[in-house]
């Protein structure tokens, strides 16, 4: 797998170095690369006690992107997965710890504990004040003598880092984060495992499966599940917190592992506000990152009113989302003018046996013109229309269908709400239009052609550009001819646009001719199947 990376071993060294550049000189690292990479305040005095934090490079924005006033003094960085070594950590306590102290923040991992253990002993034995903490709040495991160290970590980073900034005692801190630590927990789910620079990427997790509290480390979870959508994913996870929950105040962290993108994360959201399982909530963002794993972690804390302050205290660090009240959705009425006037309902058995068919027809064709689209688009023509299509037969029975003036505009109005891209707005301007000319006295032939003129003034395409109007112009234009007319007429400019490999106008306009050559225009394509089949089952 392709990735932004230059030499592997450089990877760490240069990737730590661009967030010093970004960093408007708010951080300084120490001189020790390759082996000791240290990232600390630019400002620290050390009159306050200092937070040290680290292990291996991957989980980014973690652990240098929490270093700043009100949360690290340093983060420690070892290679990618793995932990710095014990003279990397020994020199950023030396470098950040003066008399008030520091406090380690290790996640439970044995290389950290070990490393930043024996580097504590090490600062403590030339004279430094040193405290440890070790969070192990992953609880996908429960029978595991050693839990793992994931996400909730980032709470005894903000909620220390608040004390130490307010100016509080190490011993003080300390037994704050010990018992943030007894307190939190974690548990992660994920779509795909995560890919080690340089390595390749292991696929244990099939499709349709998802992986239940797999490691930050891409180790392999409790169990792979079944994956049917965000709302059972996330009840799974909270079924799993559910029992670490106190009444009263309690955040969720809500943790984008790599590559979960941020419309998912909204979702998953969602569905955690509607399970009513925490007050308050810190994200979504990416905070503790496996790399580029397609998953996300929910960390939970019942806290006191203090932790909750400590936790409102705002911090500079882009990387820290900062934390909100969960409410329910502020919705609000439409502004007057905007809500649709509704038609008043009449029957005509053979409109609405049309209007039936030519959505039966389209939600027919959603395979063929997804994948017809997917060779000069995003392949989601065929679901556009589709959607519209059975949104349309569901709403039938509230049409006008007796008075064209009236069911002209009312198709419109409903395409417009039901049809999501351009195509909604493009056909609400074509049957608003034939409803005008409908209204002014015009025959229905006359009426689409009326429409479909004021879509191609609006919308700027012409026969030629490949567009849906190469099937639909020389379709109307035959209209009076009878529908087997018009279906060939649709056909051969739906088959013309395969040959044009510019187009002028719509989203195929972005793509390169080579996309284009060869195949229909999907917009073109669907009008000459509507057409055809109307004939068919009309004139047949």
């Amino acid at each position: 797998m392709a990735q932004f990376v230059n030499a592997k071993e450089d990877l760490v060294k240069e990737a730590i170095d661009g967030l010093l550049a970004c960093s408007g000189g708010t951080l300084s690292r120490l001189d020790g690369y390759p082996h000791i990479k240290v990232v600390y305040r630019s400002d620290w005095d050390m009159s306050r006690v200092a937070l040290i934090s680290g292990g291996g490079s991957g989980h980014e924005p973690a652990h240098a992107g929490f270093v700043g006033p009100g949360m690290l003094t340093a983060a420690v960085c070892g290679e990618v997965f793995a932990s710095p070594s014990v003279e990397a950590v020994l020199a950023g306590i030396l470098a950040v710890a003066g008399e008030a102290g520091c406090l380690l923040i290790v996640k439970n991992y044995t290389g950290d504990r070990l490393n930043f253990g024996l580097a504590a002993e090490r600062a403590r034995a030339l004279g430094r004040k040193v405290e440890m903490v070790v969070v192990d709040d992953d609880v996908a495991l429960p029978d595991l003598p050693q839990p793992r160290g994931v996400a909730g970590t980032l709470f005894v980073h903000k909620i220390a880092g608040a004390m130490a900034e307010a100016g509080k005692p190490l011993e003080e801190i300390a037994e704050a984060a010990r018992r943030i630590i007894a307190n939190v927990a974690s548990i992660g789910k994920s779509l795909d495992t995560c890919t080690i620079p340089g390595s390749p990427k292991e696929s244990r997790i099939p499709s349709g499966k998802a992986e239940l509290g797999l490691g930050i480390h891409g180790e392999p979870g409790v169990e792979q599940v079944d994956f049917s959508g965000a709302a059972e994913a996330m009840d799974i996870l909270l079924g799993k917190l559910r029992p670490h929950v106190q009444n009263g105040a309690c955040v969720a962290l809500m943790n984008n592992l790599g590559s979960t993108t941020p419309l998912e994360m909204s979702v998953l959201c969602h569905s955690l506000s509607d399970a009513n399982f925490a007050t308050h909530i810190i994200g979504p963002a990416p905070m503790m990152t496996s790399l580029d794993m397609h998953g996300f972690s929910v960390s939970i804390l019942p806290v006191s009113n203090e932790e909750l302050e400590a936790l409102m205290v705002p911090v500079p660090m882009a990387a820290w989302p900062g934390m909100q009240e969960i409410k329910a959705p502020n919705v609000q009425p439409l502004p007057d003018g905007l809500s649709p006037i509704e038609p008043i309902p009449s029957a005509n058995t053979q409109n609405e046996a049309t209007i039936n068919h030519v959505a039966d027809l389209l939600i027919a064709a959603e395979g063929a013109l997804n994948e017809l689209d997917a060779k000069s688009g995003d392949g989601d023509t065929g679901s556009t229309l589709a959607t519209a299509a059975r949104a349309l037969k569901t709403n039938l029975s509230k049409m006008p269908l007796a008075d064209l003036t009236q069911l002209f505009p009312a198709l419109g109005n409903e395409l417009s709400q039901t049809m999501g891209g351009s195509s909604g707005v493009i056909l609400a301007i074509y049957f608003n239009a034939a409803g005008d000319a409908c209204a002014n006295g015009a025959p229905v032939h006359q009426a689409l052609l009326a429409g479909m003129k004021r879509v191609s003034d609006v919308g700027g395409a012409s026969v030629g550009d490949r567009t849906m109007i190469d099937a639909l112009a020389p379709a109307l234009a035959a209209l009076g001819e009878g529908l087997s007319a018009a279906a060939k007429a649709a056909r051969e400019g739906a088959d013309s646009t395969a040959a044009i490999h510019k187009a002028k106008a719509g989203r195929a306009a972005y793509v390169p001719s080579d996309n284009l050559k060869g195949h229909n225009d999907p917009g073109a394509e669907a009008v000459a199947l509507v057409f055809e089949g109307l004939a068919r089952s009309i004139e047949g």
